[in-house]
């Protein structure tokens, strides 16, 4: 074997070992759950936002529990390009922010519904998907919403 062929074995095998060591210390927490980059084809062919006689029961005990509901069917295209930092993805198989509001979950998770809120506010301050998706995954912004006064 030559020089040349040692050399590229050795930088090889310690690339190799690095990304092995880098993924055995890769914290999940930091990684983005799913959302989708651009806006539904037709928002009318994903499951409906939960809305009307749905919104009622053990499940919407608060009034900002049924009040997220009812923004989030309003900006459900701006929904679908945002991620959920409750991992929901993970557990529920959700694809998107969105896809908490189709069922009880967003009700159930303060993480969902707190994004939910800032989602909506900051959708009627003119801000884009990208911009707001952006400011959720830096943690900064929907974090400090308190449920009880949406």
């Amino acid at each position: 074997m030559s020089r040349t062929s040692y050399r590229l074995a050795f930088a090889f095998a310690a690339f190799a070992l690095t990304a092995a060591s880098y993924a055995q210390w890769a914290n999940p927490a930091d990684e983005v759950p799913a959302y989708h980059p651009a806006a539904p084809l037709k928002v009318s062919a994903l499951p409906p936002v939960l809305a009307g006689a749905k919104l009622t029961g053990s499940n919407f005990q608060y009034a900002w529990q049924v009040h997220v509901y009812q923004q989030a069917a309003k900006v459900s295209a701006v929904l679908y390009q945002l991620p959920c930092y409750c991992h929901c993805d993970r557990a529920l198989g959700h694809t998107s922010l969105r896809s908490c509001f189709e069922g009880l979950h967003g009700a159930e998770c303060s993480t969902c519904a707190k994004e939910g809120f800032y989602a909506y506010q900051q959708t009627k301050l003119g801000k884009t998907p990208a911009q707001i998706r952006d400011a959720i995954m830096n943690h900064h912004a929907y974090e400090s919403i308190d449920l009880e006064k949406q």
